[in-house]
């Protein structure tokens, strides 16, 4: 399962129950957040019997602190993003 199977994903999204950062320093992308950004990717939970928005988010904070993002990461120099389907494409495997 995938994570657009659970999830609407999407920029500018301001419905959204967090966002991660698209477009940084290749630290910065895929950080999560709950301040709404149109730049941002937004993540809103269609599927709350199978996964919680919150537990999502901690899913994608222990995502960007392993450095996840950054072999997906394009552009050049200081500048680098990750594209939404990046993010969508993201494997679920259930308990």
């Amino acid at each position: 399962m995938k994570l657009s199977d659970v999830a609407t994903i999407k920029t500018n999204f301001a419905e959204a129950d967090f966002w991660i950062v698209r477009r940084g320093s290749l630290k910065k992308i895929g950080e999560p957040s709950y301040t709404f950004n149109p730049e941002s990717i937004g993540i809103k939970v269609t599927r709350h019997d199978l996964v919680l928005s919150r537990y999502l988010y901690y899913c994608f904070l222990h995502l960007h602190q392993s450095g996840v993002w950054e072999p997906l990461a394009t552009g050049s120099l200081s500048l680098v993003n990750i594209r939404v389907s990046d993010v969508a494409n993201i494997t679920l495997k259930p308990r």
